[in-house]
């Protein structure tokens, strides 16, 4: 009796860690701070957690944790469920700007591979963050056959087939760096369907900590970015960035409020050898981001990500 009555008590025990996981997956806003902002960036994280407990209560044989689990499941799949579902995807035929954002890393051993990697994917738009010379050069060289028109500023570069105007830089420095920073980039790209403001963006790096997201650098640049989408005129806007954050992440409400995101695909995109969370973006406004996926792995420590956005 003694034993079974330490089973009922371990079963309820995992039925309040149900509990719990559904209440962070639904109400992670209420999370304050910090530790919100990094509960954020790992929320599809929760499914594993629930796995284990599913686990643990079919272990115990606990009919309380098997009932209590419906819920962070049924919270899992309305929060986090959605990517996963079928949806618009990339194939020929399909309307609108196949786009590719990469960070290509600083310290990219192969940066003529990369090059060839991402003039090989056809797409109309590629995005790069972290050019550096000399390895800025072997980008422009490589990749100019296939798009013969670009701008580079600072660290920042976009490639089209399409003509580019007014490519002019976008301030994003926050107040805290003094030393150069030039990682924002605006361009108009001529596209068949009419003329569509492209952003170039690499947000500054956040660190985890016990207490949270050490973010509020990367939190200023959205800021900035923000402002600078929101003063745009009528017409479609298209972002690709590094913008290191999740689109779950608070920290991108700036961006996240006024522009469309992919609703299809998880596209987990750093670190590249084991990739746990995206936080290279396509995002629009006056636009939709269809299914978003990444490519395979070039000489960075970021994984590409491809999207397909349709103006309008």
């Amino acid at each position: 009796m003694r034993w079974k009555g330490a089973v009922r008590r371990r079963g309820w025990v995992i039925a309040g860690f149900a509990v719990v996981t559904a209440g962070l997956l639904l109400f992670h806003r209420g999370v304050p701070g910090s530790v919100g902002s990094l509960l954020e960036s790992f929320l599809p994280w929760l499914g594993p957690v629930v796995v284990v407990l599913l686990g643990l209560a079919l272990l115990r044989r606990s009919g309380v944790a098997l009932a209590a689990l419906v819920l962070p499941v049924a919270a899992w799949a309305y929060a986090c469920g959605g990517p996963l579902l079928p949806g618009e995807g990339t194939g020929p035929g399909a309307y609108g700007l196949v786009v590719v954002q990469h960070n290509v890393s600083d310290e990219n051993p192969d940066p003529a591979g990369t090059a060839r990697a991402l003039a090989g994917t056809g797409a109309d738009l590629v995005a790069l963050e972290e050019l550096v010379p000399p390895a800025l050069s072997v980008y422009e060289e490589t990749i100019a056959s296939a798009y013969p028109y670009h701008a580079v500023h600072g660290t920042v570069g976009l490639w089209s087939k399409h003509p580019l105007a007014g490519a002019r830089p976008v301030d994003l420095k926050p107040r805290g760096i003094t030393e150069p920073w030039e990682r924002g980039l605006r361009a108009v790209a001529r596209t068949p369907g009419g003329d569509v403001a492209v952003y170039v963006a690499h947000l500054p790096s956040v660190r985890v900590r016990a207490s949270g997201l050490a973010s509020s650098w990367r939190d200023e640049s959205a800021g900035r970015l923000g402002d600078a989408v929101a003063a745009e005129g009528a017409g479609p806007v298209i972002l690709l960035g590094d913008l290191n954050g999740t689109v779950d992440d608070r920290g991108l409400d700036p961006l996240t409020s006024r522009m469309d995101v992919a609703r299809r695909g998880l596209a987990f995109s750093f670190p590249a050898a084991f990739p746990v969370a995206r936080i290279d973006q396509v995002m629009a406004r006056s636009a939709t981001v269809g299914r978003i996926r990444t490519l395979p792995a070039t000489g960075s420590d970021h994984l590409p990500v491809l999207a397909r956005v349709t103006p309008g």
